[in-house]
């Protein structure tokens, strides 16, 4: 979603690379260039003027480094106060004595219900036992579309059979999370399409009630500016904990994310990348500042490799790329293990965008529907085929087209990229993890 600001701050960097000494013309020139690229990526206008006002006063200050390059300086300059801009890690807040109660907030048509999902998900993940609930009594169906949900996710719910009063449903909902040891209700609230005094009094009351550790605003990062406003007034209104920004997956322009936390006072403590309930990540400042910069987020890149990589089967991946013993099966293999770490537009987002692999195509889309096709090319072939590429002749190239409902120029592309890669694991011995990632991206960023 930042790609443009990426790629305009980084123009503005290379303009600056050559440069002997930075001066205040080049200062100026840069901040101009600075202050477009955030303007064009729908940031708050007093955000973005107060961000440059910082950046130009250490640009003139004694805490530029005489060490590095007008280049470097204005990166690290820009870098620091973009992190302190998005401030520190927010972690969520619990109650000392369970349950804890985590108010989900916002307009309708945000994702509240499908956020209240996906928290639930990550609570689960990191040892939680949550439970749901909704007191969203005039949506038709809102109820049933959160039971729907906590079925999806594995999440107990708490259904509020029986009555229609949102203060009822929630004391009920305490008393279940007390019996069945749940030590955290997620509560779905109602939204309107617009702030409205009736919709902030029955929040004012849930609130009243409930004591929540978290009260979250859910916030369509899509809508840009009006997600800033909007999460504004109902900070005023309840006092936020925290924002949940959504669709961060998609083609907004990133404003949101590098302005709401100011603006509101309220930091983003989520982050949406998906429809799926488990593309859900805590959100870290300086990871989000290292991608618009260019630098990747390899933190994060390793973190979601962990939850999803078979280590059993890295290591024995490991052994057969000491030996030269990769086979059309293991590249198979790593194609689902790179799969379950999401889109590969994604995985290639928080590699850096600068260094060694500043020349990998940044724009291509890549067709999920063409790496099913490669492994069911590969699942197509004999196991002695499989083991050894060098047996695969014509007739039998026909046979695995026809097998896999292919063509033969199909199959040729794929033997191809499994003897590039092969080269590549051969060529970079025991680096070959960091390789092979790179080199698949550039690899399969043509499969449109």
């Amino acid at each position: 979603m930042f790609e443009n600001l990426t790629e305009k701050l980084q123009r503005t960097f290379k303009n600056l690379r050559g440069q002997g000494k930075l001066s205040e013309e080049h200062i100026d020139t840069a901040l101009g260039e600075i202050r477009e690229a955030l303007l064009e990526g729908d940031v708050n206008v007093g955000v973005a003027d107060d961000l440059l006002a910082a950046i130009r006063a250490k640009a003139l200050g004694s805490e530029v480094m005489l060490q590095l390059s007008p280049d470097q300086q204005v990166l690290k300059i820009v870098r620091d106060e973009l992190t302190t801009l998005l401030g520190k890690h927010a972690k969520p807040l619990f109650a000392s004595r369970p349950p804890s109660v985590w108010m989900i907030v916002g307009l309708q048509g945000s994702g509240k219900t499908t956020t209240t999902g996906k928290l639930s998900k990550w609570l689960t993940q990191n040892g939680h036992r949550p439970i749901v609930v909704s007191t969203d009594v005039y949506r038709p169906a809102a109820r049933e579309q959160l039971a729907q949900v906590a079925k999806a996710v594995g999440t107990t719910l708490w259904p509020g059979a029986g009555t229609d009063k949102p203060l009822e449903i929630v004391r009920g909902a305490i008393r279940e999370a007390k019996l069945s040891a749940s030590d955290v209700i997620v509560v779905d609230t109602a939204g309107r399409l617009h702030i409205d005094d009736e919709l902030m009094n029955e929040l004012g009351m849930l609130k009243k009630e409930l004591q929540p550790s978290e009260i979250l605003f859910v916030a369509d990062s899509m809508t840009g500016q009006d997600a800033v406003r909007s999460a504004g007034e109902f900070h005023k209104r309840l006092g936020l904990t925290g924002v949940v920004l959504t669709k961060l997956d998609g083609d907004a322009r990133g404003g949101a994310a590098l302005s709401i936390g100011k603006v509101t006072g309220a930091p983003v403590k989520f982050v949406g990348l998906g429809e799926k309930y488990d593309a859900l990540e805590a959100f870290y400042p300086e990871r989000i500042v290292s991608r618009i910069l260019g630098m990747g987020d390899i933190l994060s890149l390793i973190e979601r490799a962990e939850q999803t990589v078979d280590r059993k089967m890295a290591a024995e991946l490991e052994r057969k790329m000491r030996h030269n013993e990769f086979s059309l099966e293991d590249f198979r293999d790593q194609l689902k293990q790179i799969r379950k770490m999401g889109p590969l537009e994604q995985i290639m987002d928080m590699l850096p965008k600068m260094g060694p692999l500043a020349n990998m195509p940044r724009d291509a889309h890549v067709d999920e529907k063409k790496l099913k096709q490669v492994e069911a090319i590969i699942n197509s072939m004999t196991n002695e085929e499989r083991g050894d590429h060098n047996v695969i002749d014509g007739k039998r190239r026909k046979r695995i087209a026809r097998g896999s409902g292919t063509t033969v120029q199909d199959v040729n592309q794929v033997i191809k990229q499994y003897m590039q890669m092969r080269t590549m694991i051969k060529q970079y011995g025991t680096m070959a993890a960091r390789g092979k990632l790179r080199g698949l991206g550039g690899k399969l960023s043509g499969m449109s």
